[in-house]
């Protein structure tokens, strides 16, 4: 198994309501790529608060790396990281992604 997870700052002035839209968005993917078996995505509440400015995050689980791969080329995928990088702060630089294999 893969576990992909993402950590986003997004800019100050982005709205609560702008991001749940992004992460429902991101969320209507799920059923559309083979492989692809959940996404859970919202803000931290770690009681640790020690998320350097990364509120907002996500993990999309996927059954192997080809399974990813079709993921990062479907265009769902690409409209929702289109989306992230134009609303985070300082555009890519506001994303961390993390793959793990499990």
């Amino acid at each position: 198994m893969i576990r992909h997870i993402v950590l986003v700052r997004f800019r100050p002035d982005v709205a609560e309501t702008a991001i749940a839209a992004i992460f429902d968005d991101l969320r209507a993917i799920e059923g559309k790529v083979p492989g692809l078996s959940s996404i859970c995505a919202g803000r931290s509440e770690s009681p640790e608060q020690i998320e350097r400015g990364y509120l907002h995050g996500f993990t999309v689980d996927f059954a192997d790396w080809a399974a990813l791969a079709a993921y990062q080329a479907h265009p769902d995928h690409q409209r929702v990281g289109a989306a992230l990088v134009a609303h985070a702060a300082g555009g890519i630089d506001g994303i961390l992604v993390f793959d793990l294999a499990c």
